[in-house]
């Protein structure tokens, strides 16, 4: 397995524990799950130089920081 695909997995596994954390109502563990996928999906794109997901990313960045903080 490549690099990029072991970050990848492991973002998407990330991601899944912050919708499940979610659901639950575990705040604000699932922001702090939510934030590392968002991150290392990030790095995903860099590693693809693939500019849409890293333009996604920092949208979902800063919207959910933002509404952390504004919360």
């Amino acid at each position: 397995m490549s690099r990029v695909d072991l970050v990848k997995w492991i973002a998407t596994a990330i991601q899944l524990v912050g919708y499940g954390l979610t659901g639950l109502g575990v705040t604000p563990w699932n922001i702090y799950a939510f934030v590392v996928g968002i991150v290392l999906w990030f790095a995903v794109g860099v590693m693809w130089k693939d500019r849409a997901i890293m333009v996604v990313h920092v949208g979902a960045f800063v919207s959910l920081v933002g509404g952390y903080l504004s919360a």
